[in-house]
């Protein structure tokens, strides 16, 4: 036993026995499992390794990893909370050395950030496996096909959906807990634990049942046709929602204590209101404020109703999606008439060369069809607009009143932060591997590498479908922002300001995001060498502020005169023409470099090094 111990703390493997030693163990049996159990742990596995997490299919470990990393910031939170309770010389900033806790309200909002961090964290992760919790064509032609009962398919997938939520329920919120009794010294530390461990996993299970609730009623009622169409709106609207929830926190916690004191309707309309009432409630008794006693009521009555509505909608979901892929989609003519001058318009501008068109109309065809790829865009998309909002809007307390501001220099950053997410996210999605089958054309006709000059018109066409949609996206955003932007930036000399600001981001930001990239789209391999998860994100909050700051900086300064919008256009030709060089240079070398084969390995000629 001690051994044992021991080699789990040191985390060492199993000890090496001689073949006589093995002998001796007898044959190894394996463990006897039911039906239900299999294929409970097959569903299960689903929901680990599926193309939309890794299309790779190392998916297991990360999000096993994800699971895991849900719980650090309300642990973080948590740790950072002892010295606001046990301030120390110089901390907290701006507070005298005693011994009394921090004000009231102070503490209602480490309250409300679990309980608000429960809802959202629940929200995405339901979210991301949204078509994962419903049967697909492997399930209908496959599964039922063998000798297994209809009726214990569906409670294996039901089961599989409970354990998949509850384990990502327990994973957000069980390290806080472990922390927070010491980090702010309750009066009762069995009142805390317990108005905690409640009020974050109601907020959890509420998240994640209601987005289960709502796709199993419009996929019943609407069809999985209808429903496939508002899919992705859903998905983005809902990822944008909770994000914006989040990061709007800050703002939000400084209206707390005058949206209770005076029972705003907000509150009532806010579900991490209705936990919070559960949270106060039994931490401070009966001597808590009523309306917590009235928003716990509501927490509890619409978490039931919530789980209600799942558990009678969601076998109606299922049945119609079975018999729905068991007809299979009816097949209608699809010609898009509204793009087909726009296309006609590219092939004589910008597209002028076939290679450039087939990637073009590759890409086209390919990007919404993918749930792969559908996922990225509306991930990438919620958080760009859930940024863009958080920085527009503020919240002001006046008289006991909770008003809305629009942010001047959130407007001028919400161009480059459209910009910014826009090109991110297909720029993600374009380089995804694991649809190389989609490629062969490209290797067969073009080789491997493809000659130079075809290889730029490859890279060129994809550059460009970012391109037109990033700046589709961020001039529509200067007509939506100008709409709300407060009298200062509602002047024509100012919107005219922002114009190459946002064209520039748009033109400057795809050539820096596609500088490196050298396959055709959607046709990558996989690296063999795994990028750093720390390190990515590093880059991206080292590079994103910068991004963000610029029109933040430029543009009261351009809209000073005349010459300083040419200096702007001037800085922004030349550094595009510098980064099209380097990125010539890149796709040269590449072309130079032999192709291997699918089954050569790269060692004898890289000698295992990164180049």
């Amino acid at each position: 036993m001690n051994g044992e111990f021991q080699r789990l703390v040191m985390m060492a493997g199993p000890e090496v026995l001689s073949l006589n030693a093995q002998a001796d163990l007898g044959p190894v049996l394996a463990p006897q499992r039911s039906q239900f159990a299999l294929l409970v742990r097959h569903f299960l596995e689903r929901f680990f390794n599926h193309e939309t997490a890794s299309p790779d299919g190392d998916a297991k470990g990360r999000l096993i990893l994800l699971g895991m990393t849900t719980g650090i910031p309300p642990f973080m939170v948590a740790l950072y909370l002892w010295p606001v309770y046990h301030p120390f010389p110089g901390w907290p900033p701006g507070r005298a050395l005693n011994i009394d806790p921090p004000p009231y309200w102070l503490q209602v909002n480490h309250h409300f950030f679990f309980v608000l961090y429960s809802f959202v964290a629940m929200g995405i992760v339901t979210v991301f496996e949204w078509d994962l919790f419903f049967p697909d064509l492997l399930d209908v032609f496959v599964l039922s096909t063998l000798p297994i009962h209809d009726r214990k398919l569906f409670q294996a997938r039901v089961a599989a959906i409970s354990i998949f939520i509850a384990g990502f329920l327990f994973n957000a919120n069980f390290l806080a807990p472990l922390v927070l009794p010491a980090a702010i010294d309750p009066p009762s530390v069995s009142r805390l634990f317990a108005g905690h461990v409640a009020a974050v996993f109601a907020s959890g299970l509420f998240s994640a049942t209601f987005i289960l609730a709502l796709q199993s009623v419009l996929l019943s009622v609407l069809g999985e046709r209808m429903f496939r169409r508002l899919a992705l709106i859903l998905q983005g609207l809902s990822i944008t929602l909770l994000l914006m929830i989040l990061f709007l926190f800050p703002a939000l916690s400084g209206a707390v204590r005058v949206l209770l004191q005076l029972g705003n309707p907000l509150v009532f309309y806010c579900p991490p209101f209705w936990f919070l009432g559960i949270y106060q409630r039994l931490l401070e008794g009966p001597a808590a404020l009523p309306i917590y006693g009235r928003l716990a009521v509501t927490g509890c009555a619409v978490l039931f109703a919530t789980i209600t509505l799942a558990t009678f909608a969601y076998p109606l979901a299922y049945l119609r999606r079975v018999r729905q892929l068991v007809l299979g989609p009816s097949a209608r003519a699809k010609r898009n008439w509204v793009a087909r001058p726009l296309d006609g318009l590219l092939h004589r501008t910008l597209l002028c060369q076939p290679v450039g068109r087939a990637v073009f109309h590759f890409i086209g065809a390919t990007l919404l069809r993918v749930q792969r790829y559908r996922i990225y865009l509306v991930l990438y998309g919620g958080v760009g607009l859930s940024v863009v909002v958080a920085g527009i809007l503020r919240l002001s307390v006046t008289q006991g009143r909770v008003g809305i501001e629009v942010f001047a220099d959130g407007i001028r950053s919400g161009v480059a932060i459209v910009a910014f997410w826009t090109i991110a996210g297909l720029r993600m999605a374009f380089v995804s591997p694991g649809n190389r089958q989609g490629g062969w054309v490209f290797r067969v006709v073009h080789g491997r590498p493809a000659p130079f000059d075809t290889a730029i018109e490859q890279l060129r066409a994809a550059r460009l479908c970012a391109l037109i949609w990033a700046v589709l996206a961020t001039f529509g955003a200067c007509l939506l922002f100008r709409v709300v932007a407060p009298e200062e930036l509602r002047s024509w000399p100012a919107t005219a300001s922002l114009l190459p600001i946002a064209a520039g981001m748009c033109l400057l930001l795809s050539d820096i995001f596609f500088l490196n990239v050298r396959t055709v789209a959607f046709t990558g391999e996989q690296e063999r060498e795994q990028h750093s998860l720390a390190m990515t994100l590093l880059k991206f909050f080292t590079f994103f502020p910068v991004v963000v700051w610029i029109p933040v900086a430029l543009d009261p300064w351009i809209e000073t005169g005349v010459g300083h919008f040419l200096i702007t256009v001037a800085v922004i030709a030349g550094a595009h023409l510098a980064l099209r060089a380097a990125h010539r240079r890149i796709v040269r070398e590449h072309c130079n470099t032999p192709g291997l084969e699918d089954d050569e390995e790269d060692f004898p000629m890289k000698l295992g090094l990164r180049y």
